[in-house]
């Protein structure tokens, strides 16, 4: 490799960007430029939405969908994936500054921009650190069980906003709910009217023209219902204009008691952020068929969210909408991202008024359609069908981001799904195997699902899973329970086992002294390389012995022969081993014709 290879590759590690770069050409930025008008075209209404989800005003959305996205664009790995606010993240960011501080306090914002800091660091820190693995510890089942749950806290928080009532019950999902069915006679009947007009022409136009920006014109549809009649107008709460200018400078309040109270949350926001950035980032990868970075995708989000804590941005990731829009809509180059935040940025400066014109009923229907589309009921009916373990991690996964704050509910749900996962690796498969009488090689199968006659001194076990501490209980109890035969010959087939550890490798130990003491001895078959050195590295292979292992079940079978007792080997009528028919006293219990050669 040249000096210049060298140097490219130490530059685009540092600056990811210059590997697509060269790419850029007249083609390329016209592509992008047309996906960047359908993705701010797609990011202004679900900017505002996402930002009252949050509580905070509408144009923190939009601040976010400006900033984020040209730092994760330029950092990231992906080309196609379009970060800024999410609903998810945005009722976890709720719920984590809510327990800080009051959402009335003037200390919000900054509290805000503080979790923004803080879920940067974390972020860019496990990247350098190249955590990008770490996702995979959060399984599936728990993130759609978790988005299911926080979908309906989105859609619950909403209900007084379509209702126009002036009690919403805070933002847990039990008081919400009560706080309606009580004040649910105070309903304005032109605030549901166009809440309903609203989501319903939001339906009707993804299904008749999918193409078409179905929330935008959904939100025009239902300012104009309001605009047209004088008492709807006169009833129902605007949004409001919001403030004209680009994203302001923000200050984080980095005093040790707001760090303090906000960094359990602050954790689970960047590793929710992160599982979510990166899993659309690989969807896309599919249909584009490029590679993803998960290491420099950590830094990519972590950097955005770093920088826009200083430019009055709340917590962003990668957003599954945008993204699919944008690889969708041609886009070739991260440019298209950069292209959409210019066009946002736009918009604030020329035309910042035009959110004044949208009723608060129009942008609870469109949250509440956002919402509906979290939920992914076709994974929700798979996992039903699929496993119980799996429906339980989602059902407990789900009730807990209804009744616990939602930066705890992740990690119940992971931790039910750890519980699960090493209930299912403490039991690995024990199985009794056997020659086949029947066939000249005498292969061995499982001697109970073929009923086949085991040796009444020698014991064959194939052991298939990890020999862990969390296994290594039910292993003793069945190498010790031998159906009452008390065989002191075992011998394991160990091709199956994945890893072991030091609770694995006593337990070998202590069973190869058990059944010397006996008489016996445990031998080792087929292990592998890693197994094995672990086990001889630890001394346990010394008191088993060396010259216990063996490479295959033949040869096993031929040495531990010589070590049976004779006069058991008289008093058995079965020819278990092609050795049985050359035992002594084989003579007068199997006929000439029934010896076999030695294998």
């Amino acid at each position: 490799m040249t000096a210049d290879s060298n140097q490219r590759l130490t530059s685009v590690k540092f600056l990811p960007f210059l590997a697509w770069w060269p790419l850029v050409n007249k083609r390329c930025l016209r592509a992008d430029l047309i996906a960047g008008l359908t993705g701010a075209i797609i990011v202004l209404p679900q900017g505002v939405a996402y930002a009252l989800i949050a509580g905070l005003p509408p144009q923190y959305g939009l601040y976010t969908a400006i900033v984020t996205p040209i730092i994760a664009g330029l950092f990231g790995s992906s080309r196609h994936l379009v970060s800024g606010p999410t609903a998810a993240i945005s009722i976890i960011v709720l719920s984590v500054i809510s327990g800080v501080g009051p959402q009335s306090s003037t200390e919000f914002i900054s509290i805000m921009l503080t979790l923004t800091l803080m879920v940067g660091i974390i972020q860019f820190a496990l990247g350098l650190a190249r955590m990008g693995t770490l996702v995979n510890f959060i399984s599936h089942t728990v993130v759609v069980g978790f988005t299911a749950g926080a979908a309906v806290l989105i859609a619950t928080s909403q209900l007084s906003h379509l209702l126009s009532l002036t009690e919403g019950g805070g933002h847990s999902f039990i008081a919400s709910l009560i706080a309606v069915a009580k004040n649910i006679g105070a309903t304005n009947p032109w605030s549901l009217a166009i809440g309903l007009i609203t989501l319903c022409s939001a339906v009707l136009i993804r299904y008749w023209r999918p193409k078409w920006p179905n929330m935008l014109m959904a939100m025009l549809i239902g300012s104009a219902v309001c605009l047209l009649f004088e008492s709807a107008q006169q009833s129902v709460t605007m949004v409001g204009a919001m403030p004209r200018g680009l994203p302001p400078p923000g200050v984080p309040d980095l005093s040790p008691g707001v760090l303090r109270d906000l960094a359990p949350g602050a954790l689970a926001v960047a590793v929710i952020a992160l599982i979510e950035a990166v899993s659309i980032g690989r969807a896309v990868a599919l249909r584009s068929h490029q590679q993803i970075n998960g290491n420099q995708e950590f830094v990519g989000q972590g950097l955005s969210n770093i920088v826009g804590s200083f430019f009055s941005c709340y917590p962003g990731s990668g957003s599954f909408t945008r993204s699919g829009a944008n690889y969708d809509a041609g886009a070739q180059t991260p440019m298209a991202a950069i292209f959409a935040s210019l066009i946002l940025a736009l918009v604030l400066l020329l035309i910042p008024g035009i959110t004044g014109y949208l009723p608060m009923p129009a942008m609870a229907g469109i949250v509440m359609l956002i919402a509906w589309n979290l939920i992914d009921f076709h994974h929700i009916r798979q996992i039903v069908r699929a496993s119980r373990g799996e429906m339980a991690v989602l059902v407990v996964t789900f009730a807990s981001t209804l009744v616990l704050q939602l930066e705890f509910a992740i990690y119940v749900g992971v931790l039910v799904s750890l519980i699960l996962q090493l209930q299912r690796t403490s039991r690995p498969l024990l199985v009794d195997l056997a020659p086949v009488p029947d066939r000249d090689e005498r292969p061995l199968r499982n001697a109970a699902l073929r009923d086949l006659p085991e040796c009444p001194q020698l014991r064959i076990l194939r052991i298939d899973g990890a020999l862990f501490f969390g296994a290594v209980d039910r292993v003793q109890t069945e190498l010790k329970t031998d159906v009452g035969r008390n065989r002191s010959h075992v011998l394991i087939i160990g091709n199956g086992i994945s890893l072991i550890d030091v609770a694995g490798g006593e337990l070998l130990a202590q069973e190869a002294q058990r059944l010397r003491a006996m008489g016996g001895g445990l031998y080792l078959c087929g292990i592998k390389p890693p197994v094995l050195e672990m086990v001889r590295r630890g001394g346990y292979l010394q008191i088993i012995g060396e010259e216990n292992c063996f490479s295959s079940p033949k040869e096993a079978i031929k040495t531990i022969f010589t070590e049976l007792e004779d006069d058991i080997c008289r008093r058995c009528t079965q020819r278990i081993f092609l050795e049985c028919a050359n035992a002594p006293g084989a003579e007068q219990n199997f006929p000439a014709s029934a010896k076999g050669v030695s294998s």
